[in-house]
């Protein structure tokens, strides 16, 4: 049971009940039909990173899927919330990556994104023996993966939302769905 594929996702949902913003958030995102089992985060050797309208072409009503997931919710009004799915690829796609999920309050979307897909690099760099230093900032520890020839991409897939007005649930999720076919 390895994936071959793995698409992105993410979406919102407000709502008075915190439990049915996540649902419009799962209708937002493509994947509210589907019964979604929470994995931990490797990217499976050899697998494709393939676009979400494709993607959600695979899934059926009803199938149990499995996704790494990240979300976070909020009633407190104009609080701004986001969720992120980083990924790391090895230039070897014989070797595993990562994913690597991120929930924050008070980040942008780019500063959400830029971290998700910092801890995704920083797992695979030290999977690899890329050597770095932690402390550097995110475009130098780019600079030196990109040197390495060791990591081949990193991106991510963020969903940030600002409270609502009124108090309703909040709730932002992005997801990795990974597909066996």
């Amino acid at each position: 049971m390895v994936p071959k594929r793995l698409f992105f996702t993410k979406g919102v949902g407000k709502h008075k009940e915190r439990l049915t913003s996540f649902e419009l958030a799962l209708r937002d995102a493509g994947i509210a039909a589907q019964n979604l089992v929470r994995v931990s985060s490797i990217f499976p050797p050899q697998a494709k990173l393939i676009p979400r309208k494709e993607g959600l072409t695979y899934l059926s009503p009803g199938e149990v899927v499995f996704a790494v997931v990240a979300e976070n919710s909020t009633r407190e009004p104009h609080r701004l919330v986001a969720s992120s799915i980083g990924v790391a690829i090895p230039t070897d796609r014989n070797m595993y990556g990562y994913l690597s999920e991120h929930h924050s309050f008070g980040e942008t979307e780019e500063q959400a994104g830029e971290y998700a897909e910092e801890l995704a690099a920083e797992m695979l760099a030290t999977t690899l023996d890329v050597d770095f230093d932690p402390d550097k900032s995110w475009d130098e520890k780019k600079e030196i993966y990109r040197i390495s020839n060791k990591i081949v991409r990193t991106a991510n897939v963020t969903q940030s939302a600002i409270g609502d007005k009124r108090g309703l649930w909040t709730t932002v999720i992005a997801a990795a769905i990974l597909i066996f076919e």
